[in-house]
This record gives C-alpha cells, structure tokens and sequence, in this order.
C-alpha cells in the first residue's frame, strides 16, 4: 500500500479459467473510491464475450482497456493462461481513449481531430500540463498488418507527445487478435490511449541484438501480406536456412528468435522477425517489408544482462520505479524459454514492479518494432508534492 500512496498505481493478476471468477477476482483487488480507468492483458483461450461481459460486470462505470496476448507479465513474472491488469488512481492519472475501427483508412484527417479530442479531455481534468505530462498507449490487433501506416500517421498527429505500445496476441495461433474497447472486444482495430499525470515517467526500448556482415537484399514480396517471396533473387525460405545453416523444414519460431533479420535506418537497426515459412517458400513477416530493401543478419547477446542492464539504467534516471509498463515481443520470451531462463528474468521483472504483456510487434515513437522490450517506466511523486 505504501507503493500505492506514491504512485496511484495498483496491479493485480488472476490465472482461473473462469472468466467472472477472473474478474471478480481482479476488481476485489483493484477497486477503491478513486479508481479511474483499468488496464488489462489477458490470455487469448479466455472465451472473449464471456470474459468481456464479466469485466463490464465486475467493474461497472470503470473506464477499461485491453488486449489479447501472447503471454502475460503479472506482478510474480512471466505467466501464461492469465489476465493482469493495472489500476490508475484518478487523483494522479487523467486517462482517454479512443477506438479506431477502420484501420485500413486512419489517415490524419481523422488522427488529428481524435487526438486533439484525447488532449482536451486531458486538459479539462486539470492535473498536469498536458503537452509536458502525457504520453500515448497504443493496443493493435497483431494480426492487421497495418501497424506501419497508422502508428506514422498517429506520431504526425501527436507532434511531440511520446508513444509506446504493443500488438495484441492470441498465444502463438496466429489466427485471431483482439483489442479491448467499449466494454467488448474487437479485431481489426486499435485502442489509442492517452496518459496524463504528475508522476516522472520515461518512455524506453531496448534490444539485445547485434549486427552481423551477412546481408539479404528483398528482391520479391507480397507487400500487402508482408510477405518475402525472394531474398538476394533466390526462393525466400531456401535462402535464409542456408544463412542459419539448417534446412527449410527445421525453420521454427524458436529458430526465427535466434536468428533475426534488420534493417538499417538512420544509424540503428530496426528488427523485422519472420512469422512463419509458408508453403510456397516464403517468409511471412511481423513488419512491413518492401522490394529492394537490405536486410541484415543480427546474433543476439546475452538477453538476461540485456533487459538488467535495461531496468538498471530505468532505475538511475528515475530513481526506485513505482512500475513499469512492458510490452515484450513473444519471440524474446522464446529465446528465454529456449535458454531456461524464464524463471530467471520472472526475477528481474518482479523486483522491478513490471507487469504487461507479450506482444507480436512493438510500437516506439511511430515506428513498429519486432524482438524488443518496450514501455514506460513511472517514478514516484515528489516529497510534499500530494
């Protein structure tokens, strides 16, 4: 409690299978008199209308937003089969969101007039100047291969205002993703949510991978299905065993963890993780991928002396964090699975007050992201400040 009295924040988890038995559960822990809006993650096997009726139930009025995941991060670490969610105390979070349920046409005559809306929604709850104090959430179905064209367009819109966010899961299926909105869930959308508050926060990304001299030149693709026919002219999937030096049948999703693909932008390396091999031979993307563009092969490093090095250097600039908000691509949580370390990096996480969600794609300042861990970190108040 005495984390709650500084941060305004409370986080609780629940792994039953029933949904109102999950639900209940959630709001016995979150609920109090300032309570303001609630965040959830939850595992795609719930059954989603039942488990969105039970939430609307539990938590009445309570402003909520959510998605499905590939995993989740709960107060003990990495879980699997559960539903986390967070509390914001509405004394020291001014919360909005918006629906977006028409992907394919978010241009910016439509992202301006919403974020100005979320802006002045803000401003209206008086509790910090809003230009300063605020930063942007954003939930994508996983699954929509429109993450590229509406986070460019949603950064132009935002102007200065920092965003992180993740694409929604259903746990390594690749079949259906969901947001959370409006009291029930929806595919082929986005939740944009926008965060005010008198707390010190820091929006963050991080990787634990390293270039190497191989390079792939994308010379065919189905840019619409972000898929990669050919590499270097040659058929995708034969061109890029040969690279990790196993055949086409042995390319898991284990093996696409361990040997990722980037592309080079102004000095940094983006990550594009494979998704799948298809049945024709080639490589279905979690990114956007276009003819022409180099591709280079990345090795990973340690990914445990990543993510401490990562909420060490969180900690120095903001002092103890009050919680840390992660979205973690499922790819890292494979490596760690594939290297037994999960229960090591449970650690890291529960000391360092991190709860959130595996995502199937990363969102930072506009630019979507495979194979990090991104998110927001919150100190506490200031001495005297409330």
């Amino acid at each position: 409690m005495d984390s709650f009295r500084v941060s305004g924040l409370l986080t609780a988890a629940s792994n039953h299978p029933e949904p109102e038995h999950a639900a209940t559960a959630l709001a016995n822990a979150l609920c109090h008199e300032q309570l303001g809006f609630v965040l959830f993650f939850c595992s795609a096997e719930y059954p989603l209308a039942a488990l969105a009726e039970a939430l609307g139930n539990a938590f009445g009025d309570i402003a909520m937003s959510g998605c499905t995941t590939a995993g989740e991060i709960t107060p003990q670490g990495y879980d699997r089969g559960a539903v986390v969610a967070i509390g914001f105390d509405r004394r020291v979070f001014a919360v909005e969101t918006a629906l977006v349920d028409d992907l394919d046409h978010f241009d910016l005559t439509r992202a301006q007039p919403l974020v100005d809306g979320l802006l002045e929604r803000c401003r209206q709850q008086a509790l910090a100047p809003v230009n300063e104090h605020s930063f942007v959430l954003t939930l994508l179905d996983g699954l929509s291969s429109r993450e590229e064209q509406v986070l460019a367009t949603l950064d132009a819109a935002l102007g200065r205002i920092p965003s992180f966010g993740g694409s929604a899961g259903d746990d390594n299926h690749l079949t259906h993703t969901h947001v959370y909105a409006d009291r029930r869930f929806h595919t082929h959308s986005a939740v944009v949510i926008m965060l005010n508050t008198r707390l010190p926060f820091e929006v963050f990304s991080t990787h634990h991978l390293e270039p190497l001299a191989h390079k792939l030149v994308v010379t065919d693709v189905d840019r619409e299905q972000r898929r990669v026919l050919e590499l270097n002219g040659l058929p995708a999937a034969e061109v890029y065993a040969a690279l990790v030096g196993c055949s086409v049948e042995a390319l898991t999703p284990q093996v696409f963890a361990q040997h990722p693909l980037a592309v080079h932008l102004c000095g940094q390396h983006y990550i594009r993780s494979i998704q799948r091999v298809n049945d024709d031979g080639s490589l279905s993307f979690y990114c956007a991928v276009e003819t022409g563009i180099v591709l280079t092969a990345m090795r990973p490093t340690p990914l445990l002396s990543n993510l401490e090095s990562m909420l060490s250097r969180v900690q120095q600039r903001l002092g103890a964090t009050a919680m840390i908000i992660g979205c973690d691509c499922f790819l890292r949580r494979l490596a760690l699975e594939s290297m037994q370390q999960i229960d090591q990096a449970s650690v890291l996480l529960r000391q360092s007050r991190v709860v959130g969600f595996n995502t199937y794609g990363e969102q930072h300042h506009g630019m979507h992201v495979n194979q990090t861990f991104t998110g927001v970190a919150f100190g506490a108040l200031p001495t005297g400040s409330g």
